[in-house]
């Protein structure tokens, strides 16, 4: 059945929704199976407007309501249509309408503006719930000294709601009260309310003796006054009448669209807050509210004097990120510090790296840095007191943020310009954006903007922070030398090492090559040993932890192209008092890296200066063999004793060390000494006062490294590991000086954490500390509790007993007393490759052999040997999967000729996305024969796919991938690409690397595969960290929408990959209209990724699935999407897990390259396959003996034990099977030391739903394509140039929310004309206004888009020929070159196209572009980054990071200012020529395009450097990347010696290779 949630079947869908259990307070649901609400997410649209002389109006008001409904595409809405996920509107106090609705309705003369105070307040529905509510705010009202003047319902519409909002609407009352007397208006008296709503939320919602979670305080103030509510940005003007009021005025107003991830009912989390409202996510909001929880028990306040303790806890655990940033915020600018301020603390500008920074601004950031951690994350935020107004952005500019000036004195913000209809164009004197880290205030006593700098500049001024650093900072070097040094003792090195667990694997893959080359080592082909909880060998107490990662609603960024916005800066000593600062605030050690030398403990051990001393505590336990849980607890309660002794007697620098290991005393796992000590002080109120130093020799790797700091370590000393790497270079396994060798392994571990921390979008070590971005999978919740708090944790295992029996296992290998006892080697290890006495394997020699005998033999017997030797894990346990058995009863089976054929079930069958240059073309193009053969799908993967694969060949075998992927580097990705596609899948990771990119090195980029990719061969490529226009949810909506437009045949595919929180992730996609959700494992192959990622990032796709499924159910949104999973899928029976589990559809990549010939060799990043499969070496390609028909014969053995499993449990479809948990139930006898402890239960969870909410796809998603302008408009008139090729002229209007505008006619010139488009200027496109996000996206050549006016983000996204024109109005007062005329990430993987914008573009101009030539007269950070072709010619100024990850192409800046290569440019890969001394040719083609830009646009910016042409050429500067550069001389060289076209390409790409490039 096909269901388009629109028009009249609304009452369809509101039957359905009585049906629905939806929970009649204002909460989400609770925590039931594996859905967890802490982990709801929510990103927006955000708006604001302000007269800046403070001229209070009704306009204001409408103006607000206006940006918000034009922001309803950045809004969300679930199954319900008409209830939207939140909007609001935040202003000042109505003075004007209060007191003419008081006076007329109660007779009430209210004081004078200023001395009264208006509180907004959710009450329950319940009459007598409400009548305790109203008697708890009046009780507290009066012992605060606050009259009480009159409760005012807030008279609402409620008849407009959806059944989902109306469910759980709250009573709305307004309460006033009045100033007491002696207390002064303005800040005290907002105090006053502050202390007041605080008390009432406590007592009300918070306190033992209620816990009523109907209240909720929105706002409690004399100056600002919110509404807000679960609602449409339509309905919110309607739904409260007192918006309408003529007399509701004002002069400033924030107005916020709420897109949730989840569509549960949550009226608090409608936004606007108290003082801000937010677009984006902070990613270490765990650790920011442990660390203000620790501070505010040392703060003692003199602005709230004793009443400081009532506010405690000042952040609320059950509130968004945002909410917490605002009580942050909120407390800070009571505390009496400026908004500004504020803002400057908690969001910081990327200082650290920024050499040009004033000094002055330099001098507040790194004093601030000394008292608190930055909120890091993707935040645009809008804030305001009510006197004052601004918006902030985040460190790397990850949010839009436009605004316009206007002459009549108002500036509108908001996340996207055309917000507001009624601004002529002749009446905008300014238009610009939020820059990265850069903030803007309108202060309206002033009547005017205040800039960034003189903002920052008069804040960094009001004290001398620069003197205060000066006398109290110690920089690491300038510490004392200790006198005491500990030798390396080689007779005892192996004993300890084995003591700590090390392996020859250990030393071979991580350690060795971590000191040689100072980067993290590579790996491949995934992982497919067993999860620590269920390994019969020891485990690192670290591998019971998995990495988080961003997805969707945040992204992650990239550490090493943008290294400018990371820092590594740590600070040691005790913090002061937050809310006195001062000079001894900064009384601190301060450190470059967290990572530190031997020599730097006995440093800290020493003599240090005054204001710090030091302690060592042991973390030892006793090693005897009984009771060893209790041994370790003891260990653990005497190391916090002496903590908190040492403390007391005012120790503020404590060395946790395991050097004093012995027969008698075995190491407390360092993770759990320091990550039970740092939350022990937490909760004793003194971790601010001390900084944790950890020396031990267990740390090795990244992981290890990253889940110290991310639990609380401030230093980390591997000494073993640093004894080990001097140790190889003096046996001769590792050549180097030792001090640069431990020097390296250092870098390189630091570089891993660095890039660790960056999967979740974090910027700073300091950010990153404390933070926890971690899951616990095998731990049990009483460990997590006490040790770990609130660390997410779904899978229980094992307690302390296990842990310390691990522990001693190791310690006994080592110190055994019988020498026959002890190992006389390191342990093998055999994690990353298999070995006979290492850990298990699911792929060993055993079954591959087994596989690929059944599979080219085509003999079901023996594939059903190797299906039992994979499924046989009684004795060898692998998997979650492996601890499941079905739970049919025999009678209900059903005959097998009854069960869906195979041939059917193999339509749900798909091969993983490998690109055509990680695999091999053979390879490649075996997979898709195959998966055509059956019926099913194979995957480009990201690197596009040749057009001769499009047509069928002669035998009727067809090499076209049904699956085009669309990856972060958009190799390939073209209208004619996407239109041959019956998939689209929008690859946000990859389940061996969640979080990372990739590089193709240049020797892997042959002429056929650069062909493919639409770059040059013999140039390496670049896959950034993240999509650069998926920022957040409402990102991934816009490129949905974008995909369906360029085929809206094909089924939008979103891949995350299994992670705690991925359900409600998966909600959010679901609502921005996925059509396929993709849940990938974290076990899944990969050509290349670090080996910390693939072991440690991500969890099992039982997890995520299970996890998935259930989150759709409880949202009614299963029934919209299909979901599919994939990761290590090698059976029918796992086939089979996965559908009861929740999948409709299965993905097989390591087992498919397997029947094609792969041994897993794991040599993959080395193009050194020996069968022929990943690699791209003619050698070894010509050894490839696969072929289609092993992978058909694959596909088709697993439908049928399928088919066999469905038969046995009674299913006769696919469809009833899904989802069906009651057929699993959790194996009863497990005779493992430490798997008999697990509890997975949850993964078994059936949320309670009622029948009519669907469990499998059974409704389309509606895409509002109706809505587009092409379909209104575009498409009809450009019917004569698509079916006879004759030139149309088109003229529209154009508004913000005409999006991808275009892109459906070029996918129907793409269709109609193939790859070749049409002529040039075929379809003229004239546009006059804003146009919104994505236009000309995918455009094909032939045709031609004139904008007058703006145009939003993502303008000419992947243009693959056509033109694109935007300049401004001829009314337009401003200078083009100085105002902002187009967005962010402006021709993102465009191929081919011109464009010429006359103005100013935000950030990532050009990035990952490979063909468009584009003009443009100014543009923002990290401009042409990632770029492998194409042309750009900037005649304005840039911002920083130009040229990061340029790898091709070329750019000429005009350098104005004569700034560019000094703090511009990005000079890692780029090289720089004056225009001046090019050929005369070059020079002639650069003043051409300038002419071409003025004929264009009638730019006078261009019409200005062409009159003076002989002067400012000097100016101009050529940016060539180096290896472009030399691939583009070998080919003149080719040229010249008489080979052309692919021959010439060929000679210069093997003349590169054999040079070594």
């Amino acid at each position: 059945m096909t269901v388009y949630l629109h028009g009249a079947e609304y009452v369809f869908l509101f039957e359905k929704l009585e049906l629905l259990h939806i929970s009649e307070t204002m909460t989400i649901p609770n925590k039931q199976g594996l859905y967890d609400p802490q982990f709801e997410h929510e990103n927006c649209g955000i708006g604001l407007i302000v007269d800046m002389k403070g001229r209070k109006s009704h306009d204001i008001v409408q103006g607000a309501l206006e940006i918000c409904v034009n922001l309803d595409h950045r809004g969300g809405c679930g199954c319900d249509p008409i209830t939207g996920d939140g909007a609001g509107i935040f202003i000042q106090t109505p003075d004007k309408f209060f007191r003419k609705i008081l006076k007329t309705q109660l007779s009430i003369d209210l004081p004078n503006l200023g001395d009264y105070g208006v509180g907004f307040f959710f009450l329950s529905a319940d009459q007598n719930s409400r009548e305790k509510e109203k008697k708890v705010v009046e009780e507290v009202l009066l012992d605060e000294n606050l009259e009480l003047i009159t409760w005012r319902p807030v008279p609402v519409n409620s008849g407009i709601l959806g059944k989902a909002s109306a469910a759980c609407e709250p009573v709305m009352e307004q309460v006033f009260v009045r100033k007491p007397e002696g207390l002064a208006p303005g800040l005290e008296f907002e105090r006053k309310l502050y202390l007041a709503r605080r008390i009432i939320s406590h007592r009300l919602r918070y306190s033992g003796e209620s816990h009523d979670v109907d209240f909720h305080a929105c706002c409690f103030s004399s100056r600002t006054l919110t509404y807000k509510g679960m609602l449409t940005t339509e309905q919110l003007g309607d739904y409260f009448p007192d918006l309408s009021d003529s007399d509701m005025e004002s002069a400033l107003a924030l107005t916020h669209s709420r897109f949730s991830t989840n569509t549960f009912p949550s009226w608090p989390r409608a936004q606007p807050f108290r003082y801000i409202c937010h677009n984006g996510e902070i990613n270490t909001v765990r650790g920011n509210e442990n660390w203000l929880y620790a501070r505010q028990m040392q703060l003692a306040s003199e602005v709230f004097g004793d009443d400081v303790q009532k506010l405690f806890p000042i952040i609320r655990e059950d509130g968004s990120d945002s909410q917490k940033f605002d009580n942050c915020l909120e407390f800070l600018t009571l505390s009496g510090r400026s908004l500004a301020h504020s803002m400057m603390m908690m969001i910081p500008e990327p200082w650290e790296k920024h050499q040009s920074m004033d000094k002055n601004k330099r001098d507040f950031y790194e004093f601030h840095a000394c008292l608190m951690e930055p909120w890091d994350g993707p935040a645009s935020i809008a804030f305001s007191d009510g006197v004052q107004i601004g918006a902030v952005l985040d460190r790397n500019g990850l949010r839009p943020s436009r605004y316009y000036v206007t002459s009549d004195d108002r500036v509108i913000l908001a996340s996207e310009v055309g917000v507001l209809s009624s601004i002529p164009s002749s009446n905008v004197v300014r238009k610009g954006r939020l820059e990265p880290g850069r903030m803007f205030l309108v202060d309206m006593e002033q009547g005017r903007i205040i800039e960034d700098a003189e903002l920052k500049d008069d804040i960094a001024g009001q004290a001398p922070y620069g003197e205060w650093i000066d006398q109290s900072i110690i920089t690491e070097h300038s510490l004392a030398s200790s006198t005491q040094s500990i030798e390396d003792d080689s007779d005892t090195l192996l004993v300890r090492q084995k003591a700590f667990g090390y392996t020859f694997e250990d030393l071979r893959f991580l350690i060795g090559p971590s000191a040689n080359s100072g980067k993290q080592p590579l790996g491949s082909m995934g992982n497919d040993s067993p999860l620590a909880v269920l390994s019969d060998k020891a485990q690192l107490l670290y591998n019971y932890f998995k990495q988080l990662f961003a997805q969707v609603t945040n992204p992650p960024i990239d550490p090493i192209r943008e290294e400018i916005v990371t820092a590594s800066v740590t600070f040691i000593g005790s913090e002061g008092n937050l809310t006195k600062p001062g000079p001894e605030s900064s009384r601190m050690i301060k450190f470059e890296s967290p990572l530190v030398a031997d020599e730097v403990v006995r440093k800290l051990q020493g003599d240090l200066p005054e204001g710090f001393r030091s302690a060592t505590l042991p973390i030892q336990f006793s090693a005897g063999s009984e009771n060893s849980d209790a041994q370790l607890q003891a260990g653990l309660d005497i190391l916090f004793k002496k903590a908190d002794d040492a403390i007391n007697e005012g120790v503020n620098v404590l060395v946790l060390s395991d050097r004093g290991i012995s027969p008698e005393e075995a190491p407390i796992p360092c993770l759990l000494a320091c990550s039970g000590l740092h939350h022990h002080l937490i909760h004793q109120g003194t971790r601010t006062k001390v900084s944790l130093i950890v020396e031990s020799g267990e740390p090795r790797e990244v992981q290890h490294f990253a889940l110290l700091l991310g639990y609380g370590a401030d230093l980390i000393n591997p000494y073993l590991a640093l004894e080990t790497v001097r140790y190889l270079i003096n046996t001769g396994d590792l050549a180097g000086e030792p001090h640069q060798a431990c020097a390296k392994f250092l870098k390189a571990n630091l570089n891993g954490v660095i890039k660790t921390m960056s999967k979740m979008g974090i910027s700073t070590i300091a950010s990153y500390r404390g933070a926890q971005i971690f899951e616990a999978i095998g731990l049990n919740q009483e460990v997590i509790d006490k040790y770990f708090t609130k660390t997410p944790s779904r899978v229980e295992g094992i307690g302390l007993d296990a842990i310390a029996e691990e522990a001693l296992s190791r310690h006994q290998s080592a110190f055994a007393e019988r020498v026959d006892g002890r190992a006389t080697n390191l342990d093998t290890g055999g994690v990353y490759q298999w070995r006979a006495n290492g850990e298990k394997h699911l792929f060993n020699p055993t079954t591959i052999h087994k596989l690929q005998k059944a599979t080219r033999l085509g003999d079901y017997a023996v594939f059903q040997e190797y299906s039992n030797a994979i499924n046989d894990q009684s004795r060898d346990l692998f998997t979650l999967r492996g601890l499941m058995e079905f739970a049919g009863d025999p009678s209900e089976s059903v005959p097998l000729d009854e069960v869906e054929p195979a041939s059917e079930i193999v339509k749900r069958f798909k091969t993983g996305a490998m690109s055509y240059g990680s695999i091999s073309q053979e390879a490649h193009e075996s997979l898709a024969i195959a998966m055509n053969r059956l019926g099913g799908k194979s995957n480009t993967g990201e690197g596009g796919e040749d057009i001769d694969r499009f047509t069928p060949d002669a035998n009727g075998d067809s090499r076209r991938s049904a699956i085009k992927q669309v990856a972060s580097g958009r190799f390939g990705v073209t209208s004619f690409y996407l239109v041959n596609s019956d998939e689209i899948q929008i690859k946000i990771v990859q389940g061996a690397k969640p979080g990372e990119g990739g590089e193709l090195p240049g020797h892997k980029v042959l002429p056929p595969i650069a062909k493919t990719r639409g770059t040059t061969p013999g140039v390496g490529l670049i896959s950034p960290p993240p999509h650069h226009d998926i920022y957040s949810i409402e990102d991934l909506a816009e490129l949905i929408h974008d995909l369906k437009n360029s085929n809206h045949h094909a089924r939008v595919n979103v891949k995350l990959v299994s992670e705690v929180g991925v359900g409600t992730v998966a909600a959010g996609v679901a609502k921005a209209k996925a059509d396929v959700i993709l849940v990938s494992g974290y076990d899944g192959g990969t050509g290349a990724s670090p080996r910390s990622s693939i072991q440690h990032a991500g969890a099992p796709w039982e997890l995520g699935l299970a996890e998935t499924n259930q989150t759709l159910l409880l949202n009614d949104l299963r029934s919209r999407v299909v979901l599919e999973t994939d990761g290590q899928l090698k059976t029918g029976r796992d086939v089979a897990i996965a559908c009861l589990l929740g999948a409709e559809e299965f993905g097989f990549a390591t087992a498919p390259l397997v029947t094609l010939g792969c041994l897993m060799m794991r040599v993959c990043h080395k193009n050194t396959c020996p069968v022929g499969i990943a690699t791209q070496d003619p050698r070894l390609r010509a050894k490839f003996a696969g072929g289609a028909d092993a992978v058909v014969n694959f596909m088709n053995f697993v439908a049928e034990e399928m088919r066999e499993t469905m038969a046995r449990l009674g299913f006769r479809t696919i469809n009833e099977m899904v989802g069906r948990v009651d057929k699993l139930e959790l194996r009863k006898a497990i005779d493992h030391w430490k798997a008999k402890g697990l509890d997975y239960s949850g993964i078994l969870h059936r949320p309670e739903v009622g029948p009519e909410v669907g469990t499998y796809c059974q409704m389309k998603q509606d895409h509002l394509l109706d809505k587009c302008l092409d379909n209104r408009e575009i498409l009809k008139q450009a019917q004569p140039a698509i079916c006879n090729r004759q030139p149309v002229n088109i003229d529209l209007p154009i508004i913000n929310t005409d999006r991808v505008v275009g892109t459906i006619t070029g996918a129907e010139i793409s269709r109609h004309h193939g790859a070749e488009g049409l002529p040039d200027n075929t379809v003229r496109i004239n546009l006059t206004g804003s146009a919104g996000q994505s236009l000309g996206a995918f455009c094909p050549k032939g045709m031609t888009f004139n904008v007058v006016g703006d145009t939003n983000d993502y303008l000419g996204k992947g243009l693959s020929g056509a033109k694109i024109i935007v300049r401004p109005p001829d009314d337009s007062p401003f200078e083009a070159h100085e105002n902002i005329i187009a967005g962010n990430v402006c021709f993102y993987g465009a191929t081919a196209g011109s464009a010429f914008v006359s103005g100013v573009v935000g950030e990532r101009f050009c990035v990952r572009n490979s063909g468009v030539h584009a003009v443009v007269e100014g543009l923002g950070d990290h401009g042409c980054e990632y770029m492998t072709g194409g042309l750009v010619l900037c005649l304005g100024k840039t911002g920083r990071n130009f040229g990061a990850g340029m790898s091709g192409g070329v750019a000429y800046i005009f350098d104005e200012d004569g700034d560019f290569l000094s703090s511009k440019l990005n000079t890692e890969m780029v090289k720089t020529y004056p225009l001046v001394e090019c050929e005369d040719g070059e020079i002639e083609k650069v003043k051409n395009l300038i002419s071409s830009h003025l004929e264009h646009t009638g730019s006078l910016r261009a019409k200005y450097l062409l009159t003076e042409w002989d002067d400012v050429s000097q100016k101009f500067i050529k940016v060539m990347p180096e290896d472009y550069e030399r691939v583009l001389l070998a080919l003149k060289r080719a040229e010249e010696s008489g080979l052309q076209g692919d021959e010439a390409i060929q000679a210069a790409f093997e003349e590169n290779v054999a040079a070594g490039h």
